[in-house]
């Protein structure tokens, strides 16, 4: 049994990582968040201390360090934009690190936390949770025994509505959520270079508040994709069915299914990192930088092979904000 402490308990995402503790096995010792709202840690680790002030927390761990309590692994559940910070924090105190994703925002932030790393002789870890998927995995094993000059023609849309909260909060906020290629988008980017190989063309089309639109040229496909947080992107046929979420990839013309299979993903990238099979931060750097040319691009408008959606009416920013850039 491994001893871990989490940030950002309170989170929407910690849920998925206390679940991941408790079925490896292993105990949950401290948490932090500065939201008390935090009665999820009675079903798995009742016994956990918990604090909302991170000078209290960072008491508490260090005063452990060195005993047999002391923790082998912190799992970082925080806004974006903190993750580098929290990253370098556990490496520090002499622990092992398990981050969702995206790690950080920046290249340069990433190659930081490697020489870390180095520094400090303890791993840091990303959550890439798509990658375990059985039937990306399939994909993968598919496109690898295929033709070697093989191009594969991809459209990728994900819409994942969201109300007037997010506008509010630190994801809409592109300097702490990346914006929505960052944060909606960051797993599947690094599940198409992951298959399909390294970006060679990466042009974006359309970009404001609620959406993003570009293709990627990778070594093995074309891909033209639509991101977009906005109900009102929702195909009728989604509408219809009463779904918040779309979520679709052809290739080739033909549909790829994958939208099961997602609730143990969490538990499963845990039991690899536990057996030393995990991705390091090291391997999200493809990804962190198609993100980061994605967010800084100047976007070409309606020219060359663009995502059908891209034609979509732009929305106004729901508090009337104007998208300077575009």
């Amino acid at each position: 049994m491994d001893n871990f402490a989490i940030v950002g308990v309170a989170g929407y995402i910690a849920p998925r990582h206390l679940k991941a503790i408790a079925d490896t096995g292993n105990d949950l010792v401290a948490a932090l968040d500065m939201f008390d709202c935090v009665g999820r840690l009675d079903s798995s680790f009742p016994d956990c201390s918990f604090f909302t002030e991170q000078e209290q927390f960072d008491r508490f761990c260090s005063k452990l360090r060195g005993t047999p309590q002391g923790i082998n692994w912190l799992s970082v559940c925080t806004p974006n934009y903190t993750h580098d910070a929290f990253i370098r924090y556990g490496l520090r105190l002499g622990m092992n690190v398990i981050c969702e994703k995206p790690v950080v925002l920046n290249p340069w932030n990433l190659e930081a936390l490697m020489r870390e790393e180095e520094q400090t002789g303890h791993e840091a870890y990303n959550i890439l949770q798509l990658r375990l998927h059985d039937k990306i995995a399939a994909l993968k094993k598919k496109v690898e025994e295929g033709p070697n000059d093989k191009v594969y023609d991809i459209d990728l849309t994900y819409i994942t509505s969201r109300g007037k909260w997010y506008y509010t909060s630190w994801k809409g906020d592109n300097h702490k959520s990346g914006g929505i290629a960052t944060n909606i988008g960051v797993h599947f980017y690094d599940m198409l270079q992951w298959i399909f190989g390294p970006v060679r063309e990466n042009i974006v089309h359309v970009m404001s508040f609620d959406r993003v639109a570009g293709y990627l040229g990778l070594e093995r496909a074309r891909v033209r994709y639509f991101l977009s947080i906005n109900a009102d992107c929702l195909p009728p046929n989604a509408v219809q069915g009463e779904k918040r979420t779309y979520r679709t990839l052809s290739i080739d013309g033909e549909e790829f299914e994958f939208s099961q299979g997602f609730t143990e993903l969490h538990t499963k990238s845990y039991q690899e990192i536990l057996a030393g099979r995990g991705f390091r931060i090291r391997e999200a750097m493809p990804c962190i930088q198609m993100v980061h040319d994605i967010r800084n691009a100047v976007p070409i408008g309606l020219k060359g092979d663009y995502h059908p959606m891209a034609k979509l009416p732009l929305a106004r920013h729901p508090f009337g904000w104007e998208d300077v850039r575009y």
